[in-house]
């Protein structure tokens, strides 16, 4: 699962993406169309979970689950229509699950807006029609093919045609196909056409160091925006990320505190990116590591033992499952077992966010 940065020229895509994989390559010359390749990178999801698991589970070593970046160069209007470098750009955008938007929320005279005015919403509308755009040429094109393939009375193709038309109809109304109701079925369907409305979006957006928390009128008005469409919101000063990012952990802790953070504002983001894709993550601790797995929402304990290695869910026999909370209260594994607080959880059970487990398996 991996999610894509996009935006419009020069609103701080990759100066986010430095520093979200702590990159220290010097910054793109102030041009709309300067990265033409997308940059990939791997970035740690913050848990404060797992040192809590390692005050009661002491390990050699702790391991967080990550979270796969793509930075896709900036997004213009008519880029459906091949403008800048546009079908390029849309096809990196194709192959990513989630799309992070970064939308500026800035002034600064140095830096051009390639619109020539700074409108975070005006922008964020820009990339949205771009995609349905894209997503029209896409279903125009495998509707007819569809149909053809249909006539023979294949369900599998009958369903198809069923979902195209209705993504037809909502792209002509101008709606995202994320808003549609889509059953299980469905949505592996839209998800075949790499269909880029249908992803899950999240905006960012990039403030100034004297809006850290986002209350400025612009980041209110794509906040505005964001509630309409059920998105969320994080805002971030890419800029002084980018620098906390350079710094040691004793300088990092004293400019974050500084500047009145707790943590940098990235943790937050990558945890919201983590959720857009639909993501939770699960436990294994004992004293070699104490590590978080990643499983997608609604995922089967077999499948989160998979995860591990595939011969565990091909011979997955049963899940025993703890809390965090009854480690924290009974202090060990031993007296969880004791207290009749560890659960015997088999091949039907539906992973929940922060279980801690072991599996056994023939």
């Amino acid at each position: 699962m991996e999610a894509g940065i996009v935006g419009l020229p020069n609103v701080g895509k990759s100066t986010l993406f430095n520093a979200l994989t702590q990159s220290k390559q010097a910054q793109s010359a102030n041009y709309p169309f300067c990265t033409i390749e997308p940059n990939e990178g791997i970035v740690p999801v913050p848990d404060d979970r797992l040192a809590r698991i390692s005050k009661y589970i002491v390990p050699k070593k702790l391991v967080p689950t990550a979270l796969k970046l793509v930075d896709i160069a900036g997004i213009v209007k008519g880029a459906s229509e091949g403008q800048g470098l546009g079908n390029k750009f849309l096809s990196h955008i194709r192959e990513v699950d989630a799309i992070l938007q970064v939308c500026r929320c800035f002034e600064d005279p140095d830096i051009v807006h390639v619109a020539g005015k700074v409108d975070p919403v005006s922008d964020i509308e820009t990339v949205e029609i771009e995609l349905l755009l894209a997503d029209e040429q896409t279903v125009d094109a495998a509707l007819p093919k569809a149909e053809r393939a249909a006539k023979g009375g294949d369900k599998e193709m009958l369903a198809k045609v069923e979902v195209l038309k209705k993504c037809k109809a909502m792209l002509a109304d101008n709606e995202p196909l994320r808003k549609g109701k889509w059953d299980a079925d469905e949505r592996k369907i839209v998800a075949s056409y790499g269909l880029l409305s249908a992803k899950p979006i999240l905006y960012v957006a990039n403030v100034e160091e004297t809006d850290l928390q986002g209350q400025a009128p612009l980041v209110m008005a794509v906040r505005e925006f964001a509630a309409k469409v059920g998105a969320g919101v994080v805002p971030v000063c890419a800029k002084l990320e980018a620098e906390i990012a350079e710094l040691d952990e004793a300088d990092r802790k004293e400019m974050l505190a500084a500047s009145g953070l707790t943590e940098p504002a990235l943790a937050v983001l990558t945890r919201e990116a983590y959720r857009t894709l639909g993501l939770q993550s699960y436990f294994t601790a004992g004293e070699k590591e104490v590590r978080a797995w990643t499983v997608p929402v609604g995922a089967t304990a077999p499948q989160a033992a998979g995860v591990i290695h595939t011969d565990f869910e091909k011979g997955f026999i049963r899940a025993e499952i703890y809390s965090l909370a009854d480690l924290e209260q009974y202090k060990g594994e031993k007296e969880i077992r004791a207290a009749g607080k560890l659960r015997i959880e088999g091949k039907s059970y539906i992973m929940q966010d922060g279980d801690i487990c072991h599996f056994l398996f023939n």
